[in-house]
């Protein structure tokens, strides 16, 4: 157990570090102030500090949730054991759904929930009163640090709004055209902030932190460190006022930068202080316990664990190497920056790829927020007038290119979330309380956002459905974290050493999987017949591109639709099941494209705004061939998944006819566009009319089938919704062909004539 432990440690710091990294990365990438390659360096550098110096809060998985003297060695190994397997499958899940949760609040429901179950079997098993499981339970200090997590959403998100909205009123997004004076005032007062906490947090994690010394008046440096609080606030904000204009002044130093790079190392280190108790607290507790119960020489059963209510200080050794892993998971995980594109859409300024879906509440939270901000009329027009001067974004121009190449926010906001998140962990760390570190960042970040006025009319009601749905996981994070964990407590404490080995096989199976889906998933959004948003701003260079997109919908058209009806003949409904999926997935991406039609007209050259019509119509083409398709898979879908009668034979073997002549027109229509052949195109729109005939007959034979020996009507209903619906198909690639055909000709006319 001691070694499947240890393996499960490493495994969850990898997938613990991939959720957040979320957390301290975020603000840096988003705001683009320094490259990449040293916002990963500075990071690392912080992480591998705050591992070292989180020795302290290990006592939280020893002692923290339950009372260790109530549980035998036996009996905290199994609750050891059912929390890690646990919290890595939880972890890993929340990672590949790309979603940010709690590290903390999974491993502190988890050693609750583990802790309860135990507690129940022993008064079960003693047939004591079940009431008694309080005597098991911290109850104090759980319900302590409980309330600390929830109550950190509701106070990052408050401090992070009121100071976003304080700086923003202050510099303005001209912030950098400010006197120079301004800039190191601010300066001072984040980077005075962000040094005194990291001072707090390294110190206070050491041997040293208990030293006296005459220097401080005989204090220790834990106690000069609370005791003169503001003496150090005060000398700290002096000095870096002071530093922070001379090196504007003199070095010509970008002082936002700098405080996104402190901010960023020292969010990375409260981090680690912070959450690796959350990813090794109980392998160590555990070894600790096994070492003492193997001195005992007792029986594992009757080893009472009073010895982990006692402080122990955790090795050096082990915290330097966690770190080293960490270090290693945040340069090489590629599902860390999948989570991070999350957070950093959400708090995006402008528009950004929506990934959340409006809700009823989203939508009634925006239209309170409009009814609110009325309230602001009351103010004079004066005052409102000079807020909103402040709150002026700079205008850009919209063309795509340079949209793309923004920040998703600026180094104000960026500044502002590290400050607020790192003062935050950093002072929970300093008290012992493990403070979900996700909650602070994301909360923080959310509250600026809104404060920023980042959430525009167009995007609100999906930013706001987004923060619903990354909460909605938190609270099921720590549901499915205590039921989890008591559930495989209950198995482990039956089944002893087989439940385990079960267990841990069924777990490696299970990240197995996700590790494949997620690789799926990335070689998916990278697929060659994907979609392209129209780039060219001259009407030659939209016809090309177009051509590329008409291609690729009509080869994967042409897949879903002989899948749908060779599937519909075999009865297989995992692949009808299937082909929804493809068909909502080429929806989603001609949705993109729709989408995009504001930018790609803002950039389209005077001489080709013509252009913009044709784009438009191919668009529109290219969406009443996929709502055939789709309308297609789904009744198709539905009819098996109802288990209706099977198509007759002579039904099915019509719909393959269709399907094969349907097939050469859709083989010959991606190699017209895959060529450049315009020629082609014009030979097939001669052709339009067979493929019309035929369907017309198949429709003329089933109403006399109808008559005379059909006898299941959901076998009619559906086989004249597939034949009419493959009419509409049909429809609309002839249309299709025949826009492009035209366009194409009017395109080369001046050519003609000038020659």
């Amino acid at each position: 157990m001691i070694i499947a432990l240890t393996v499960l440690a490493i495994a969850d710091l990898v997938v613990g570090v991939s959720n957040d990294a979320v957390n301290f990365l975020n603000s840096a990438i988003g705001s683009k102030a320094i490259s990449f390659r040293t916002i990963m360096i500075v990071a690392s550098i912080g992480i591998a500090c705050g591992a070292i110096f989180s020795s302290g809060m290990m006592e939280v998985a020893r002692k923290g949730i339950f009372n260790p003297g109530e549980f035998m060695f036996s009996e905290i190994m199994f609750i050891f054991m059912a929390v890690m397997i646990t919290d890595i499958l939880l972890l890993d899940f929340f990672n590949t759904l790309g979603m940010p949760t709690s590290t903390t609040v999974s491993i502190v429901f988890e050693l609750l929930g583990a802790a309860v179950a135990m507690s129940l079997i022993k008064i079960g098993v003693d047939g004591g009163d079940f009431s008694d499981v309080v005597n098991y339970i911290n109850t104090s200090k759980a319900f302590q640090i409980i309330m600390g997590i929830l109550l950190s959403v509701v106070v990052a998100f408050s401090i992070g709004a009121l100071v976003q909205w304080i700086s923003r009123l202050l510099l303005s997004y001209n912030f950098e055209k400010k006197a120079k004076w301004v800039g190191a005032l601010f300066g001072g007062v984040a980077l005075s902030a962000i040094t005194y906490f990291i001072l707090m947090k390294g110190i206070k994690g050491t041997t040293y932190a208990s030293q006296s010394f005459e220097v401080i008046g005989g204090m220790t440096i834990k106690d000069f460190l609370e005791v003169k609080i503001w003496a150090i606030i005060l000398i700290n904000f002096l000095m870096w006022s002071l530093l922070s204009y001379v090196l504007m002044i003199l070095a010509k130093i970008n002082i936002y930068k700098l405080i996104i790079g402190v901010g960023t190392f020292a969010l990375a280190l409260a981090f680690a202080g912070n959450d690796l108790v959350n990813f090794i607290g109980v392998p160590i507790a555990a070894y600790q316990a096994y070492e003492a119960w193997s001195a005992s020489g007792m029986v594992a059963t009757e080893f009472s664990m009073d010895i982990l209510a006692e402080k122990v200080p955790t090795p050096t050794l082990l915290l330097f190497i966690s770190g080293m892993i960490m270090v290693a998971t945040l340069w090489f995980s590629k599902k860390a920056r999948y989570v991070a594109e999350t957070e950093i859409n959400l708090s995006r300024e402008g528009e950004a790829k929506e990934r959340f879906q409006p809700n009823f509440l989203s939508r009634g939270i925006v239209r309170l927020s409009i009814a609110l901000s009325k309230a602001s009329s009351l103010l004079p027009s004066s005052i409102r007038k000079n807020i909103d001067n402040q709150f002026h974004k700079p205008v850009i121009t919209l063309s795509k290119d340079k949209t793309y190449k923004l920040p998703a926010f600026d180094m104000v906001r960026a500044a502002v979330n590290l400050m607020v998140a790192g003062i935050l962990i950093s002072i929970a760390t300093s008290y012992k309380l493990p403070l979900s570190t996700t909650y602070v960042t994301f909360m923080v970040a959310m509250g600026t956002s809104l404060a920023d006025r980042a959430w525009s009319a167009e995007s609100a009601v999906y930013r706001v459905a987004g923060v619903l749905n990354v909460i909605g996981g938190w609270f099921g994070t720590a549901i499915i974290a205590f039921i989890a964990s008591g559930a495989i407590l209950t198995i482990i404490s039956f089944g002893k050493g087989a439940a385990i080995a079960v267990l841990l096989f069924a777990a490696i199976l299970l990240l197995a999987r996700n590790y494949i889906s997620y690789n799926r998933k990335s070689k998916e959004i990278k697929a060659e017949d994907s979609l392209r948003k129209a780039e060219s701003s001259s009407i030659q260079g939209v016809i090309e591109e177009s051509a590329n997109n008409i291609a690729r919908v009509v080869k994967r058209g042409n897949k879903i639709y002989t899948n749908t009806i060779n599937s519909l003949a075999r009865q297989d409904l995992n692949q009808l099941k299937k082909n929804k999926k493809q068909v909502s997935k080429l929806s989603a991406e001609i949705d993109d494209l729709r989408d995009n039609l504001f930018y790609f007209i803002k950039n389209l050259d005077e001489a080709s705004v013509g252009a913009s019509n044709f784009y438009i119509n191919i668009l529109g083409y290219l969406t009443d061939i996929t709502q055939s398709l789709d309308y297609i898979t789904k009744i198709s879908h539905k009819h098996v998944d109802n288990n209706h009668k099977k198509l007759k034979y002579n039904q099915i073997k019509e719909l393959k006819l269709i399907n094969n002549e349907l097939e050469v027109l859709l083989n010959k229509t991606k190699n017209a566009f895959d060529n450049r052949s315009f020629e082609e195109i014009g030979v097939l729109l001669n052709n339009k009319q067979i493929l019309f005939k035929m369907v017309s007959q198949k429709i003329a034979a089933q109403v006399a089938r109808t008559r005379t020996e059909e006898s299941s009507p959901k076998n009619t209903t559906l086989y004249f919704s597939l034949l009419l619906e493959t009419k509409d198909l049909i429809t609309g690639i002839m249309n299709l062909l025949e826009s492009y055909y035209n366009e194409h000709d009017s395109s080369i006319e001046p050519t003609r004539l000038e020659e």
